[in-house]
């Protein structure tokens, strides 16, 4: 009696082991055409080809790399712009400094050139005054000798026959030679004095005159040259500017770039750790139906002993015990 109960146990669990078997194996089934249809439509991923996102992805390192390279370049003629607007800055510096001293040189010669001119005026009164006082001389030197004549010849008519007539003559000869002597000697002095100091005052005023153009040529051409540094620096001031706002619009542009690329990076990074977790789970899966296979097959190998050895025995009364043996397949 308990051998019919455990036979009679022993084939309800077969049924149900059968059961479970064929609701695995279609579960298996219905698993496998999932996974060929998967692999069907994205690929095997041992086998999937990401050649098309390595390229993308190269492609994006160069673009990268050739605006990291533009944008050192950009930065490299910024600092170049800066270091001539410098340049330029200390030449304007200099060249000012240049100006205020020529203007301070001007200025000095201008004072020169007033006290000069003041120096002129008075040596000019001083040979009108030379000028009439020698007029004066001449002019009483005539009336004296005018008076000395007037004397002789009084005398001469007074006393005719008087005998010192001839030392008195020669005596006022003398004394009028050694006069006119005098007197010619005084103008002569007066005429080289004022010839050397007109002649000093000429060159004076002649060197005056040539510092005084020479200066205004170099003022002009400081000017000049100030104008012309003055607009190259508002030039280089200007390619200075254009140059940082083409290095801010390069950068918010591959800012920009680089922030679509890297959505796009990070969406095929989840696509990718998406497929990963796909193919893992369908790996826990098949590894848990394999473990159920093997259980499977080693319960029913058991069932088949015990099967076996009932068969073997005799039985009471000559009769014998009829026992279906079904045999399970599992597609590996």
């Amino acid at each position: 009696m308990n051998e019919k109960a455990t036979m009679q146990n022993l084939n309800d669990r077969l049924a149900s082991y059968l059961d479970k078997v064929r609701s695995l194996e279609a579960a298996n089934s219905k698993l496998e055409i999932q996974i060929r249809e998967y692999y069907e439509q994205k690929g095997p991923a041992a086998e999937r080809d990401y050649s098309h996102y390595w390229a993308i992805i190269n492609d994006l390192k160069d673009k990268i790399a050739a605006a990291t390279i533009a944008n050192a370049n950009i930065l490299l003629q910024i600092d170049n712009s800066k270091l001539a607007a410098d340049d330029f800055k200390t030449k304007f510096e200099h060249e000012m400094m240049m100006r205020q001293s020529v203007e301070a040189d001007i200025a000095n010669l201008r004072r020169l050139l007033d006290q000069t001119t003041l120096t002129k005026a008075d040596l000019e009164m001083q040979i009108e005054g030379l000028q009439d006082e020698l007029a004066y001389l001449k002019k009483n030197h005539a009336e004296e000798l005018a008076a000395l004549r007037s004397q002789l010849t009084g005398t001469v008519n007074v006393e005719v026959d008087a005998t010192p007539q001839q030392d008195l003559t020669k005596v006022l000869e003398e004394v009028r030679a050694q006069y006119e002597a005098i007197t010619d000697k005084h103008r002569r002095d007066q005429e080289a004095w004022f010839n050397e100091k007109s002649t000093a005052l000429s060159k004076e005023v002649a060197i005056s005159t040539e510092t005084i153009q020479t200066s205004k040529t170099e003022i002009s051409d400081l000017r000049r040259t100030l104008q012309g540094l003055e607009i190259e620096l508002q030039s280089q001031l200007s390619m200075k500017a254009a140059l940082e706002n083409t290095l801010a619009e390069t950068e918010a542009r591959y800012s920009a770039m680089l922030a679509g690329y890297q959505n796009t990076i990070n969406m095929l990074e989840g696509e990718l750790a998406n497929v990963r977790a796909s193919i893992e789970q369908q790996g826990q899966e098949y590894r848990m139906l394999l473990d159920i296979k093997s259980r499977l097959e080693q319960e029913i190998a058991t069932y088949r002993s015990l099967l076996e050895t009932e068969e073997s025995r005799p039985h009471p009364g000559g009769g014998h015990t009829t026992v279906t043996t079904t045999t399970v397949r599992t597609s590996s």
